[in-house]
């Protein structure tokens, strides 16, 4: 058994088959499958589910996998000892919700590649649900995700809250709303302003079904994520309600291309940001670094440049 069979099988996990696998490994496909074919044989277990549309991680490779990365974070603490400041770095793999991906998520990333100028960091925007997937299976290092103040937290994963803050409405400045100095829930199902609300899925889509208790505008879009939501804002196609702290400091609302009203009661209740890690096994020290470097940002201030 050799490391590199071992790296195979994380990488192929993370980015969901053989063909992206061999393209990052710089392998042939044909190769790649080989060697994860020779660890099966010695191992006497099938890692990976192979279809016809694809390879991944089989149920048993799933059991395996902690036992995997662990030993591939055994050799990296073992090479980071010897002093081999040579190797490539790690890609980390950050999920995300997008609530606050402008106003947090863009300087942190900034202010960590100051000091970790070869680890690069892929943002994937994905829902609660397959976040918390991809952390089990390893596939994400780091997720980014909402709660509504009261929700039970999952007992799988260290959480840290970063931000807390209170629903608002997100309007053009053009829009009637805008002229109000708050915005009530019967406002926000007036036909001449269509709302915007996210999927089913999203913390903010169990939110606005909350507020309008069980009503329906009469006309209303439906998207993935704030950034399409603020996006669609500014075009002038509606109003939507996101927390104030996807709202303020975007450069949308710095530019006034946006802006934002409180809800006539306050919005009820608060909605959390929090960044989330599997507990088991340890983390590799760029992904410790990225994670201090979000919890030391947000309590400093999301917005600061």
């Amino acid at each position: 058994m050799r490391i590199e069979q071992l790296e195979y099988i994380a990488a192929v996990t993370r980015l969901g088959s053989l063909r992206r696998a061999a393209e990052e490994l710089h392998l042939s496909q044909p190769a790649l499958s080989e060697t994860v074919r020779n660890l099966e044989r010695e191992l006497g277990v099938d890692l990976l589910e192979r279809k016809r549309s694809g390879a991944k991680i089989s149920d048993e490779g799933r059991e395996l996998l902690p036992h995997i990365v662990s030993v591939i974070e055994a050799v990296d603490r073992l090479r980071g000892a010897a002093g081999d400041q040579h190797r490539v770095s790690r890609m980390i793999r950050l999920g995300t919700v997008n609530t606050a991906t402008v106003p947090l998520l863009i300087p942190t990333v900034r202010e960590f590649r100051a000091t970790h100028p070869v680890t690069q960091v892929e943002v994937v925007g994905a829902q609660q649900t397959e976040i918390h997937r991809a952390l089990l299976e390893g596939s994400f290092d780091l997720g980014l995700v909402n709660y509504l103040q009261g929700d039970d937290l999952p007992p799988d994963f260290e959480t840290t809250e970063l931000l807390r803050g209170r629903p608002v409405v997100c309007v053009h400045p053009d829009s009637p709303l805008a002229a109000r100095r708050t915005v009530s829930a019967a406002d926000l199902l007036d036909e001449d302003e269509p709302l915007i609300v996210m999927r089913s899925g999203y913390v903010m889509h169990r939110y606005i079904h909350r507020l309008l208790d069980g009503r329906t505008p009469s006309f209303s879009y439906s998207t993935d994520g704030a950034e399409m939501g603020k996006l669609m804002v500014a075009g002038g196609l509606g109003a939507t309600v996101l927390p104030d702290f996807s709202v303020i400091g975007d450069p949308l609302e710095r530019g006034g291309a946006i802006t934002y009203r409180p809800l006539a009661d306050g919005g009820g209740t608060d909605v959390l940001l929090v960044i989330q890690r599997r507990r088991s096994g340890s983390a590799p020290r760029a992904v410790r670094d990225l994670h201090q470097l979000f919890v030391r940002r947000a309590g400093a201030g999301a917005t600061a440049p």
